[in-house]
Parts: C-alpha cells; sequence; structure tokens
C-alpha cells in the first residue's frame, strides 16, 4: 500500500460517488485521428519474428548515423485504433459510465470504422474525415508522425452546418465538462474558441459546477504569437467555468517561455515553478502539467505533485496523456480536490498502459487499492 494512503482515498471517493456519473454529461471534441501503433524493426529472424527498437534515443542515433548516407527502417503496425486527443478522452470518459456527446473529425460523410467502438459509447457527430497518425512507440517515448490536412475543414462554418448551432449550444448547456482538445493540429480552433466565448458563453445557463479542460498537444510547430492568443483565449473562458488547462512537460516549457518563463527546466521543481508562472499569467483554476512518472497542479494557491505508478515499458503508450486527462476531469466530475483529481488522473494512465484499455470506474478503483 502507498504511504501515504492517497491511491485508496481516491479509490473510495470514486467508489462513493461512481453512481452518479450516469448522470453527468459532457462534450468533448474537436480533432479525431486514425492510429497506426508501430514498433521499429531492430534485427529480423524471421519473416514473423524480429527485435524492436527499444528506445527512441537508439533511433534517433541510428538517423542521424544515416545523414550523408541514407538507411532504411522497417515498420511494424501492431494495431490500428482510434486516436486524437479528443476521442480518446471522450473513449475513456465513456468507460467510467459518464454521457459523452463527441463531436470532431471522424468522417465524412460517413463515420470511419476506427471509430464505431466509440459510436456505441457515445452519441457522436463528425464534421470531417479524420487525420493519420502514425505512432512509433519505443520504451522511453514515442514519435508520433502526422497526416493534418483533412483537419482545416473542422471550423466554425462546419459546426454549424454540420451539427447546428441549437444541438452545439445544447450540449454546451447540458454537459458538466467540456473539453475542446488538440489546439495545435486545428487551424481553426482558436476561431472557434472565440465564437464559442462570444456566441455561447454569456447565454449558458446558470450552474455552478460546469468546468471546461483543453489539452493545445504540442505547440512547439505553432507561431509564438498564435499561442499567446490562444492563452488569452483560455484564460477568458475562466468567467464561465472553471477552467484547467492540461500539458505535458514538453509543452509545459514551450507555453511557458512565450508567456515570458525564464526559470529552470529540469526536474520536479522546474514543473512545479512553471506551472505555477503558467495559471498566475492566465489566470484560470489551475494549471495541470503530467510528466511520466508524476503530476502537478498550479491553482494560485499551492502546487500539488503527486507521483504515479510508473512502468518502465508500458504496453501502449500512445494515448497515455488523453487517459491522464480523462482521469483528471473524472476526478472534478466527482467533486475531488486537486491532490485525489491528479491520484485519479495517474491511476487512468497507469492503468491504460498497462492493459492497453479504457478503465470503467470500478477497474480504477480496484487498480488504485491495490498501489
Amino acid at each position: 500500500m502507498n504511504k501515504n494512503g492517497l491511491p485508496q482515498r481516491a479509490a473510495a471517493a470514486l467508489t462513493a460517488k461512481s453512481p452518479e456519473l450516469t448522470s453527468q454529461r459532457v462534450t468533448i471534441g474537436l480533432d479525431g485521428f486514425v492510429d497506426e501503433i508501430v514498433s521499429v524493426v531492430d534485427k529480423r529472424e524471421s519473416a514473423d519474428k524480429f527485435t524492436r527498437i527499444p528506445t527512441l534515443s537508439v533511433f534517433a542515433n541510428r538517423i542521424a548515423q544515416a545523414a550523408g548516407k541514407g538507411t532504411n527502417a522497417e515498420l511494424v503496425v501492431t494495431q490500428v485504433k482510434l486516436g486524437g486527443n479528443g476521442p480518446i478522452m471522450a473513449n475513456a470518459l465513456a468507460a467510467f459510465g459518464t454521457r459523452v456527446t463527441y463531436i470532431g473529425s471522424l468522417g465524412y460523410p460517413t463515420l470511419h470504422p476506427a471509430f464505431e467502438e466509440l459510436a456505441r459509447r457515445a452519441a457522436v457527430s463528425s464534421i470531417a474525415e479524420p487525420g493519420h497518425t502514425d505512432a512509433l512507440e519505443f520504451d522511453d517515448g514515442k514519435l508520433m508522425l502526422g497526416k493534418h490536412t483533412t483537419l482545416g475543414d473542422v471550423n466554425w462554418q462546419h459546426l454549424m452546418e454540420r451539427v447546428g448551432r441549437e444541438k452545439l449550444f445544447e450540449s454546451f448547456s447540458a454537459s458538466s465538462l467540456i473539453g475542446l482538445q488538440n489546439w495545435t493540429m486545428l487551424p481553426h480552433m482558436s476561431d472557434i474558441w472565440q465564437h464559442v466565448l462570444d456566441e455561447f458563453c454569456p447565454k449558458l445557463p446558470g450552474r455552478t459546477k460546469r468546468t471546461i479542460f483543453f489539452d493545445l498537444a504540442d505547440p512547439e510547430k505553432r507561431d509564438p504569437r498564435d499561442i499567446q492568443r490562444a492563452m488569452g483565449l483560455v484564460g477568458k473562458f475562466q468567467k464561465y467555468f472553471e477552467t484547467y488547462l492540461g500539458l505535458n512537460e514538453k509543452e509545459s516549457f514551450e507555453i511557458g517561455h512565450v508567456l515570458g518563463y525564464d526559470g529552470p527546466s529540469k526536474g520536479e521543481d522546474a514543473v512545479r515553478a512553471v506551472a505555477k508562472f503558467i495559471q498566475k499569467v492566465i489566470k484560470i483554476s489551475a494549471v495541470v502539467v503530467h510528466p511520466r512518472a508524476y503530476a502537478v497542479t498550479a491553482d494560485g494557491k499551492d502546487v500539488v505533485l503527486v507521483h504515479g505508478p510508473f512502468t518502465p515499458k508500458p504496453l501502449i503508450s500512445t494515448g497515455a496523456g488523453d487517459h491522464f486527462n480523462a482521469g483528471f476531469c473524472l476526478g472534478k466530475l466527482i467533486g475531488a480536490d486537486n491532490e485525489i483529481a491528479l491520484q485519479v488522473g495517474v491511476g487512468t494512465s497507469g492503468y491504460y498502459v498497462r492493459t492497453a484499455k479504457s478503465p470503467t470506474a470500478k477497474d480504477l478503483a480496484e487498480f488504485l487499492r491495490s498501489l
């Protein structure tokens, strides 16, 4: 058992509140990808047997050594699955038992087969064709190779035409949680956020527990001015929602530096510092940062750190962050404080990377009790 008993307290809170989850409505969007999970061959022993390159650093070195010469890398697809920050998060929230509405790029006019399971678990509306990702997975990280052209069709005009203003507003109004994910890969997302702020937020009915969660998804390639605008928009949602921004470790320092952070960038203390800095600048309920082995929240009063059930050899890593986001938001849906919500988040991610499955609320509670 964990010495501080936090996982057990999180399990108890989840068990007590899980019967209420079926009454919780959530709306998630707006991306959608078909993910191919890929191993890179190191040595092939036969037609059906090979060893994989174990780490991203080894693969990077092999590529570097090929400069000026060329090389060949054999890719073996081990799984084809739904992908994208929004669909993975939505699928996880649906597995918990919440009533999920998903809006995004899942195939248009016909739903792509990769999203059929999500469509059975949730009410889905698709407005565009999905993107595609080759996710090269290693023991120490992953390389995501994306094809994003179709995501330009995710825009306010198509939301109005293919979902409809009334239906979209009803989903937002009825939901305890809204998640508008993957800003980096959706070129029109800032404009969509602006429309929501201008046209929907002032009309939302009063609700004391409405939450909104944002995940930018690796903004390195975006212009700093675009990032600054996005952060300004996220801050404006605080007037209408309990607002949370989720970042992985790399993303937290990218955002921090754009906003003026000039502190340390390595280690737990640095992650605490950058989370606190970002929250102070954009003034939202909390900034949530989730490195691989722990997670942090900074809410303007306290900075909380919770270590996770880290495993050095995950069965799957693509989608781990989205499962953390789903777990953290589950914590907020059951009324948990940041410490418990972080524990539920790292527990959800820990369960997923060990099993390649999204846990039910019961699965998660049992896993937390085992820690």
